[in-house]
């Protein structure tokens, strides 16, 4: 965004820049309000910023003068903001629920037993996702913004379950959520009456009032499995009809009634369709990812994201704004930056891949296999002292994340097979204290690398993850047909059970050594779980012309340039 575009004339209290982010799939402008409170704004908010303040309609003595209960169980209100410019604005406002139990009949709560309130984000992207999904069309009300006071209140006076907003927080842990605070949900008001009522308008009997009823109910969701959305306690109040002026409800060309949807609290998608968008994202990351360095992935750069090199490497750099963290993500291509957002990956399942370091495997909720490690930049370095090499990879230290991306490309780019560099994640101000970093020489080496808005790339009160990619099959392979190619098998492991045998196990470290040698690098600490073998699908190892195993160098924390002589 450019400075001054922002401020929208006529209200002196509007931000001069709200800041962009992105979250759940959403692109939401977000500034704090006079009294400390948030708001994020969507890109139908975003135009009414002045008009959806919380001083232009909540405050109190304006608020009980313009309100209007609505009908349902829920605290949700009809209200208008104040005039500005000469324009006012009809809105709905709702408390969000999130948390709070769901109140089911027993034949519901029997087939929902897990059902749980969307929190106002799970809701917002469910929704614009169902406005943009076709075949069909389901009109609704528009979501404007997301307001969250800053008001902070007791557990008890929330109604909220600690242990339901845990696991909302864990599946979304980068999506701020906060047990003690009220998050308002602000839609347009969209004109018609509930159909109960449209219907009690008409001159029709009861009788075929509760047949018209019904089969208005099951027409609403059949339409939404059509676009693979399902709303669990669908309710006539929640579907908006109009009355035309002789008494009868107005039609859509078809001779359907003409209906809209309101209250998408429990809106999700059906475990079909769910199924099939990962399915889906998943096969266009695989080709994306083939092409990640090309120049048709160049795009144009949404507001919240920036192309930036670091050592010679593209990346697509954005913040994890409610985590205070940073993401940079290898390659020309803004749309893979979403694939590696922590909410993805961080609290999937995983298996912990060694036992002495941060290394786990996972499986994203988009169903790509990945590796993350903790960056041990700024530790010790774990080497034995008696070895040979130990008082250079002490004094060396381990590399960043930067660096160990940087030696894996060019690596690759010789002609020697390594482990696909995906993302670097900068978590938010949660870890390392300065005092306590035992090798500074990172921070200091790296002290001019700047991300985009002159912030420090690297501080000592952040931890850095790296993303790898899972070996399964080379990146153009499984883009062209996504199915298991291999499995891969340290080398250490390898020789345990019998793949390798001692005497090759000793030979393959060499044979690694000396080709890293030959482009100038070393492994100041070759160890023999830093290689990954190849098993073929039939179990076998895979070998290249000369029968030796193929080999991929999968660990770059000591990986140095060898020094020119004098």
């Amino acid at each position: 965004m450019e400075n001054g575009q922002n401020k929208i004339a006529g209200d002196p209290s509007t931000p001069e820049t709200p800041s962009p982010l992105h979250l759940l799939g959403v692109d939401y402008w977000h500034v704090k309000t006079r009294a400390g409170g948030d708001l994020y704004t969507t890109q139908y908010g975003r135009p009414f910023l002045n008009h959806l303040m919380p001083e232009n309609w909540l405050e109190a003595r304006w608020f009980e003068q313009n309100r209007e209960k609505l009908e349902g169980s829920s605290t949700v209100y009809r209200t208008r903001t104040r005039p500005l410019n000469g324009r006012s604005l009809e809105i709905v406002v709702k408390w969000c629920r999130v948390g709070e139990q769901v109140p089911f009949d027993t034949m519901t709560l029997n087939k929902f037993a897990q059902a749980e309130f969307n929190s106002p984000y799970e809701e917002f992207s469910c929704l614009m996702e169902m406005r943009d999904t076709r075949p069909g069309l389901i009109r609704t009300h528009k979501p404007l913004a997301i307001y969250v006071p800053p008001e902070r209140l007791e557990v008890w006076q929330t109604g909220r379950s600690e242990s339901t907003i845990a696991h909302k927080k864990a599946k979304h842990r980068d999506v701020e959520l906060d047990i003690c605070r009220q998050y308002i949900l602000i839609y347009e008001w969209i004109k018609g009456v509930s159909a109960v009522e449209g219907l009690a308008r008409t001159s029709l009997s009861k009788p075929q009032q509760s047949d018209i009823l019904e089969r208005l109910t099951l027409k609403v969701i059949q339409d939404l499995a059509v676009r693979g959305f399902r709303v669990i306690d669908t309710k006539p109040a929640h579907i908006i009809v109009r009355v035309n002026p002789d008494g009868s409800l107005l039609k859509d060309p078809a001779g359907n009634i003409a209906y809209a949807l309101v209250d998408f609290e429990l809106l999700e998608r059906t475990p079909e369709y769910d199924q099939k968008v990962t399915h889906a994202r998943r096969a266009v990351y695989l080709k994306r990812q083939r092409d990640r360095f090309g120049e048709t992935a160049s795009h144009a750069y949404p507001s919240h994201l920036q192309p930036v090199r670091i050592f010679g490497i593209d990346y697509v750099f954005g913040h994890t704004e409610s985590t205070q963290g940073a993401l940079w993500v290898v390659g020309k291509d803004p749309a893979l930056f979403d694939y590696f957002l922590p909410e993805r990956w961080r609290r999937t399942h995983k298996v912990k891949l060694s036992e002495g370091n941060d290394v786990f495997f996972t499986k994203t909720k988009d169903d790509i296999n990945i590796v993350w490690k903790v960056s041990r930049m700024g530790e010790r370095p774990d080497v034995n002292p008696q070895s040979p090499g130990a008082s250079r990879a002490l004094a060396y230290g381990y590399n960043s994340p930067f660096e160990e991306f940087t030696f894996a490309l060019e690596t690759s780019r010789h002609g020697i097979s390594t482990a696909y560099p995906r993302a670097i994640y900068m978590t938010g101000l949660e870890t390392k204290i300065v005092d306590y970093v035992e090798d500074k020489s990172r921070y200091e080496s790296h002290a001019n690398i700047r991300a985009p808005g002159g912030v420090s790339a690297l501080s000592p009160n952040h931890n850095y993850i790296t993303i790898w990619g899972f070996w399964n099959g080379v990146d153009e392979m499984l883009a062209a047909a996504d199915r298991v190619y291999c499995e891969g098998i340290n080398l250490r492991l390898a020789t345990y059970t019998g793949y390798v045998s001692k005497t090759d196990h000793e030979a393959l470290l060499d044979i690694e050594r000396q080709r890293l040698l030959k482009i100038g690098l070393e492994d100041l600490n070759l160890k023999d779980d830093h290689i990954l073998l190849s098993l073929d699908p039939r179990g076998l190892l895979i070998r290249d012309a000369e029968g030796i195993p193929e080999m991929r160098l999968c660990n770059f924390e000591l990986v140095a340039r060898i020094p020119s002589s004098p």
